[in-house]
């Protein structure tokens, strides 16, 4: 039995994120990237500036006879996009439609009907933060930590 779902999780979440056809033209990373000023839309998984941690995650027993575990856990991701200009609105709102690409693809469909439980590796997953950030350094950046908090038994 597993000490945690959080390995396979996000395992899954970065699965889940690259095949998402709203998200095919953005680099799905898992982890920190080194700064690549080259690609304009990038999502990075288990990552988000100045946070500490990739996952914060706590347990509890979930009842009596302490033989299974509720887990919950919060991983930390982030979205950027850049644009050679300096007209922020643009990378603004191209930031928020990798937002709802990703919130989009943690939903149940036909297609993917087990993506709000990370394929089976936890019992519901969701996006339930979110800060943007704007900086003008040549051209303009819209980046938005997101996290993705799940609940998952073990």
């Amino acid at each position: 039995m597993p000490t945690s779902r959080v390995p396979a999780a996000v395992t899954a979440l970065l699965q889940i994120l690259r095949a998402a056809p709203g998200l095919s033209e953005v680099r799905v990373v898992d982890g920190p990237e080194p700064t690549n000023v080259t690609d304009r839309d990038l999502i990075l998984v288990g990552w988000q500036p100045g946070g500490e941690a990739a996952v914060a995650i706590a347990q509890d027993f979930a009842g009596a006879g302490a033989r299974i575990r509720n887990e919950e856990f919060q991983i930390a991701c982030y979205a950027e996009s850049r644009r050679g200009d300096k007209d922020m609105a643009p990378a603004r709102d191209r930031v928020f439609e990798l937002l709802g690409a990703v919130e989009e693809a943690l939903r149940a469909s036909d297609a993917q009907p087990e993506a709000p439980t990370l394929l089976g590796t936890v019992l519901w997953a969701h996006l339930t933060a979110g800060n943007l950030q704007q900086v003008q350094s040549e051209g303009t950046l819209a980046g938005l930590a997101f996290t993705v908090s799940c609940q998952a038994r073990i």
